[in-house]
C-alpha cells in the first residue's frame, strides 16, 4: 500500500485550499468601513447580521472548513486575534463578558464574539439578528485591537 509523504500531502492540500480559497468561498466580504483589522490570514470586523452591539466575527480568509484543518501555527494564530479582539471589545464596550462562539455549518473557519449585556447566560442568543450598516463602534474598536495587538508578540503561520 503507497502512503503519501508528509510533503506530497502538504502540496495536495495547499493546492486544495487554493482552489477552495479562490473559487468557493461563501462567506460575505465585511465593507472596509466594518472592517477592525486585516491582513493576508484573516479579518476581524463588525458582523453584519448581529445579535448584540459590538458582536464581532473573526474569519479564517483561507477556505477551511473545520478547526482541525488549520495547522498548528495556524491555529495558535487565529486564537492569539480572537483573544485580542474579545480584549477589544471589553475595553470598548465596558461589559463583562463576550461569548465566543464556532459553529462549522458555514464550512468556513470563523468565530462569533458576541458581548453580554445585563443578561442571564445563554439570553443573548435569544436575539433576533438584523442586518445592520451601523458601523460606528468601529473606529474605537480598531483603536484598542491596535494597542492590544502591539502588547502582543505573535508568531504569524508560514505561508504555503
Amino acid at each position: 500500500m503507497f502512503l503519501p509523504s508528509p510533503q506530497i500531502y502538504a502540496v495536495f492540500a495547499r493546492t486544495r485550499h487554493f482552489v477552495y480559497n479562490n473559487f468557493m468561498s461563501s462567506l460575505p466580504k465585511p465593507s472596509s468601513e466594518s472592517t477592525i483589522y486585516d491582513n493576508e490570514w484573516l479579518y476581524v470586523a463588525s458582523a453584519l447580521f448581529p445579535i448584540t452591539k459590538g458582536h464581532a466575527v473573526v474569519v479564517w480568509k483561507k477556505d477551511m472548513p473545520d478547526l482541525h484543518d488549520l495547522t498548528d501555527s495556524e491555529y495558535d494564530y487565529l486564537m492569539e486575534i480572537v483573544d485580542i479582539t474579545r480584549d477589544a471589545i471589553l475595553k470598548t464596550l465596558n461589559v463583562e463578558k463576550v461569548y465566543l462562539m464556532y459553529m462549522d455549518e458555514a464550512k468556513q473557519v470563523h468565530w462569533h464574539l458576541i458581548p453580554r449585556y445585563n443578561e442571564q447566560g445563554f439570553d443573548v442568543f435569544t436575539h433576533e439578528p438584523k442586518e445592520t450598516h451601523d458601523f460606528s463602534l468601529v473606529p474605537e474598536l480598531k483603536k484598542a485591537f491596535l494597542e492590544r495587538l502591539q502588547t502582543r508578540e505573535i508568531k504569524l503561520p508560514k505561508m504555503f
